[in-house]
């Protein structure tokens, strides 16, 4: 305190009973004040990274208004800068289309199976799908039997050998270690899991250890790149998106969100489901029969076939 601060509080006149409670108002204020100040700057560093997104985002939503950055340039760049903010069980293949094997069927069944999967790596379980044992890859099942039948040049048994036949083939043998990941692992840290552990097949879990989906270093990919296909990829009967004359869209319920809105540029939500089917249940708050329709999101969505509890095809037309 200065002198005059001082000369000023020996007054008598100062001290009246009415300063005190001005006096206290005053310090209370002070304190709020520098507390909200230090509360600011904690919440502005800690928001330095989001607001760096966002930053890069917008620069990238701007050149494509400018026309310098072509719209799957900007959906490439978007897709990599949003890879922090995804989960693995946004982008994960449901337990309910997962292609497995059974440890208890006959090794012919067995070959037969893997033989015709257009996957190289299939989940193993023993009595409940739920307990997943191994993995088998395609490629170790077949050394297997090559070693088992001792297939020679002219693909029958060479020489000399006793072949055990596919009788002796042990699957647990042949089969790998699971690799289990919880599903709500960002996907920017599971592809780096990936890349460190020399793998690209993971199953993923709930909080609770039971199985939800599987996901791949392909699933990861294609969240910057885009839907990867190849000559295995079974063919669909129908496509996931067509358009008619009317101006409306048939979709497969099962298609998610994010790939609808990068194909037809949309803006749909999917902070509370992943699929066009999800998001509709969401929004009904109900399962909906074929035939009814929901307006929202200036959207009019129309379900066209619904299997069990599953809404297959939907109807969508913008409002």
């Amino acid at each position: 305190m200065t002198p005059e601060t001082l000369a000023t509080a020996a007054d008598p006149q100062i001290w009246h009973p009415q300063v005190w409670p001005v006096l206290l108002f005053g310090l209370v204020l002070g304190f709020a004040a520098t507390l909200i100040v230090q509360h600011l700057q904690r919440l502005r560093q800690q928001r330095q990274p989001h607001d760096a997104r966002e930053d890069l985002a917008e620069a990238i939503a701007q050149s494509l208004s400018e026309g310098t950055v072509e719209q799957a340039d900007r959906d490439r760049l978007l897709g990599a800068l949003n890879l922090g903010a995804r989960t693995v069980e946004e982008v994960m293949k449901h337990r309910r289309n997962i292609e497995m094997i059974d440890a208890g069927l006959a090794p012919e069944t067995v070959l037969s199976q893997v033989l015709a999967s257009p996957h190289t790596r299939l989940p193993l379980f023993r009595d409940d799908p739920e307990n997943i044992v191994g993995v088998i890859h395609a490629k170790d099942l077949l050394r297997e039997v090559e070693r088992l039948v001792r297939i020679g040049p002219d693909l029958g048994p060479g020489p000399g050998d006793a072949p055990e036949g596919l009788a002796g083939l042990d699957l647990m043998k042949v089969a790998k270690k699971p690799y289990f990941v919880p599903e709500t692992t960002p996907l920017d840290e599971q592809m780096r899991e990936f890349l460190k552990r020399r793998t690209h097949f993971a199953l993923a879990v709930d909080e609770y250890g039971a199985l939800q989906g599987l996901i791949t270093l392909e699933d990861i990919i294609e969240e910057i790149v885009g839907d990867i296909r190849d000559e295995f990829d079974p063919v669909q009967k129908e496509p996931a998106l067509k358009s008619d004359a009317q101006g409306d869209y048939s979709i497969d319920g099962a298609l998610p969100i994010r790939e609808l809105n990068r194909l037809m540029d949309w803006a749909l939500p999917d902070n509370e489901a992943n699929t066009i089917a999800g998001l509709v249940i969401h929004e009904a708050q109900m399962i909906p029969n074929e035939g009814q329709a929901f307006h929202f999101h200036g959207f009019r969505f129309e379900v066209v076939t619904r299997r069990e509890n599953r809404l297959t095809r939907l109807k969508i037309r913008k409002l």
